[in-house]
């Protein structure tokens, strides 16, 4: 073992037998002059001894995962007992590289079924990641590279982010983890001085709540305060967000108001009682609604217990 790779850059050691112990290392980016969005999603259940990979990207001519530029989803993929997720190689084409521990990363895919996507991205990340509880992790980043995507080569250099979770997170339920039937996941960077997450849930009533964030501003990092402020969507003109609002304080009693533009959107079952919609989102921010003062690009994601979702968009027609 490389004694140089913090832990939260290798698998963890489950904690018990459990079948559904799960590690994620999720990569998000994007190039915004093309309105298009990428993300790697591999799914590991070590106990099991398999994980899913998953591929997507998508830009406005296409939202779900069979009309959307490139989406794959590879489940039941061999893990062996001794793989290292500091240096990774799946057999879906995924490809992931720590160069240094908590800060950069070598990210690659390769389309293995043809020649539709090919990806070469480093990730540099913005500031320390933002910890929630002692098994999930956020960061900011900026990626730089090249994606050829149907023989198209693209340039990317733009901000976008990674999670990490670990811990048993089961297929079954009713709702969202912690029991909410719906909630967000929103980011925004301007710069490396100046950017914003938050993870919001419906606990009771309509309120959805942020559980989870930080807030970056002139270089000083703070996390938000936990139930205080929320997400609203102001726009659904049909089924997933056009215009959402955040309204969020930080510890050191910052406020933060975020109001974002999504331009495009997919939507995906991410497990069987998970359903999101994931779009890229062009966000204003600062102390208030009369001061967005910081712009810059980001995703915010529309995510729902399957059950709600099923009734809520049914509704719609």
């Amino acid at each position: 073992m490389n004694s140089s790779i913090h832990p939260d850059d290798k698998f963890h050691p489950p904690a018990d037998n459990d079948p559904y112990w799960t590690e994620t290392c999720w990569f998000t980016f994007a190039v915004p002059e093309k309105k298009l969005s990428g993300q790697l999603y591999p799914f590991f259940r070590p106990n099991q001894g398999v994980t899913s990979g998953g591929a997507y990207f998508w830009d406005t001519s296409g939202s779900a995962p069979w009309n959307i530029r490139y989406g794959k989803n590879f489940w039941h993929l061999p893990l062996s007992a001794d793989a290292d997720l500091s240096d990774i190689s799946l057999p879906n084409g995924i490809r992931y590289r720590c160069v240094e521990s908590l800060k950069k990363y070598e990210i690659g895919y390769d389309d293995p079924d043809g020649d539709d996507l090919h990806v070469s991205l480093t990730f540099e990340a913005v500031c320390e990641p933002n910890y929630l509880g002692g098994s999930h992790l956020d960061q900011p980043g900026r990626y730089t590279g090249t994606i050829v995507l149907e023989g198209e080569e693209i340039e990317v250099d733009a901000y976008g982010f990674r999670d990490r979770s670990w811990g048993p997170r089961s297929q079954f339920g009713e709702g969202l983890p912690g029991g909410s039937p719906r909630g967000g996941y929103s980011y925004g960077t301007a710069s490396s001085e100046d950017a914003f997450h938050a993870i919001t849930m419906v606990f009771e009533e309509d309120n959805c709540i942020p559980v989870h964030g930080y807030l970056l501003r002139d270089g000083v990092y703070s996390k938000l305060v936990a139930g205080n402020g929320g997400r609203v969507v102001l726009e659904r003109p049909s089924d997933a967000p056009a215009r959402v609002r955040l309204d969020v304080v930080d510890e050191m009693g910052r406020s933060l108001v975020a109001v974002g533009e999504c331009v495009n959107k997919f939507g995906i079952h991410l497990n069987p009682n998970i359903f999101t919609w994931n779009c890229l989102t062009d966000w204003q921010w600062g102390e208030s609604e009369d001061e967005l003062v910081c712009r810059g690009w980001g995703e915010d994601h529309d995510n729902w217990g399957a059950s709600t979702a099923r009734r809520f968009f049914r509704g719609l027609g």
